[in-house]
Parts: C-alpha cells; sequence; structure tokens
C-alpha cells in the first residue's frame, strides 16, 4: 500500500474523521494514492486545499434518481436567465444545445445563473466535446470584482476535457479559492477516472445537502467532499477555461431544489 509519509494519521485526526462520519452519514474513508497518479500527487500535493489522502471521503452512494422534480435551466432558445462573467469566450444556442467556445487570450469565462442562492440540490447535466478544452460547473459559486471584470470563485466540479492522463472529471476543484478540495487520485477512485466517454455524451451530477457535496460522471461515484461552510449558497457557472482552444456542449442542464 502507497501512502507519503506526510499523511499519517494520528489519534487525534481518527477521533475528528470518526465526529465526522457520524455528522455525515459516512462510513467509507480512503488514504491510498493510485501509483499511476503518483506524479499528480507530487504536483498537488502542496495546494492551499489539498486534502490529507486518509481522511478522504468515498462517494459510495449511487446517482439520485433522475427522472422527478427536475426544471430546465436552459430554454433551448435563448440564455435568459444566465449571464457570461470572468473573460469573453463564447456561449450560444445552436440546434437547441448550449455551445461555449474558448477564446484565443481570454480569461477562462462562466455562464452563470442570474439566481445566486442554490443551496442544497441535484444539478445534472449532459457535456461533449466537440474541440478539446477544460470546463467544469461550478455551483455554491460567488463572485467579486476584479478591475473591469468579475472573478468567480468557489466549488467547481472538473470536467478536465478528453486528452491528457490525469482523468480527474467529476472531482472537485477550488476554482480561484486553493485548488484543488477533492482530487482523484486514490486507488479507490479508478472507476471514477475511467468514466468519461472521450468521444460521446457525459452526465454529470452533483448533488449539495447542507455542507456535503458529491458529483457523478456518467453514474459513477465520484467526489464526496464535506465543506467546511464557507460556501453555504450561490450560483452555477459553466465554465470555458483559457486557453487556446476548447469547444463544449451542453444539453439537459437541469435542476432539483431540496426542501423547497
Amino acid at each position: 500500500m502507497f501512502r507519503h509519509p506526510i499523511y499519517s494519521i494520528c489519534v487525534t485526526g481518527a477521533l475528528t474523521l470518526a465526529a465526522l462520519a457520524l455528522t455525515t452519514g459516512a462510513t467509507a474513508f480512503a488514504g491510498e494514492i493510485d501509483p499511476a497518479q503518483l506524479k499528480w500527487f507530487e504536483k498537488y500535493h502542496k495546494q492551499e486545499n489539498a486534502p490529507d489522502p486518509a481522511a478522504m471521503l468515498l462517494n459510495t452512494d449511487a446517482e439520485p434518481d433522475l427522472n422527478e422534480g427536475f426544471r430546465p435551466l436552459i430554454s433551448g432558445s435563448d440564455l435568459t436567465g444566465w449571464t457570461p462573467k470572468g473573460g469573453t469566450c463564447t456561449f450560444e444556442i445552436k440546434d437547441d444545445l448550449l455551445v461555449g467556445t474558448c477564446v484565443k487570450g481570454s480569461d477562462s469565462t462562466y455562464l452563470c445563473t442570474d439566481k445566486d442562492d442554490y443551496k442544497d440540490f441535484i444539478f445534472t447535466c449532459d457535456m461533449k466535446w466537440e474541440v478539446d478544452g477544460n470546463s467544469g460547473v461550478m455551483f455554491r459559486a460567488q463572485s467579486k470584482p476584479k478591475g473591469k471584470s468579475e472573478l468567480v470563485f468557489g466549488p467547481q466540479a472538473e470536467m478536465e476535457g478528453i486528452t491528457g492522463d490525469r482523468y480527474w472529471s467529476g472531482g472537485i476543484y477550488g476554482q480561484s479559492c486553493g485548488g484543488y478540495f477533492y482530487p482523484l487520485w486514490l486507488k479507490e477512485h479508478q472507476a471514477a477516472r475511467e468514466a468519461l466517454k472521450r468521444d460521446d455524451w457525459n452526465r454529470l451530477t452533483i448533488q449539495a445537502t447542507g455542507n456535503v457535496f458529491k458529483t457523478w460522471v456518467n453514474g459513477v461515484p465520484a467526489a464526496h467532499f464535506v465543506d467546511d461552510g464557507t460556501y453555504a449558497k450561490g450560483f452555477f457557472g459553466l465554465q470555458i477555461h483559457k486557453g487556446a482552444k476548447g469547444t463544449v456542449l451542453w444539453k439537459n442542464v437541469r435542476v432539483k431544489e431540496l426542501n423547497q
């Protein structure tokens, strides 16, 4: 078993994890870095948000039922209720699909819901790449002025694209707030890392209940992160990452607000 020496668990840590399990209903803990992920562990483990592998919770839940109680967030004809923030990458409706296109030289751009107080919810959408490029879905996101633009920050369900060998789609990234909250670097994340279809549509599902965030990619459990309460509510934002290229398609963008 590989376990990096800087991430050993002390008695106090074990007690903390036990208490966390009682409050979140979690029973599955992890801790083993996949040897194939070691280079990514070495690259990211010093980020501000980087978790202790031994303290990471596993998502062992079935994907929520997506059949009832959802409402569409995009009409299919226009982008009423949404506003782009951050950069100048473009979003438009084509043939009932939302198309996001990277503009070279632009900052990362987020198509954000005007409603900015989503709390407990199940969000789902289908995504596909026409041109490879990093993307993701911000949730309970916030923004603040940055020069003449706006900085979008908060948790993001990563959908990193269709090339490369990191395979962290479904992980949770702290966009502009300290890096990865929940990287998919454990041995137990192998199924999640294999879930993305590189040449087809992919379903991303996000559930936020209280401080507990969980994700699924094509029905495969991915992340299970417990926030400290910083991101109790916010908006959704569909990301086109800055870069030289990228074209992402979205459809079936829906949300079910819980306890409404």
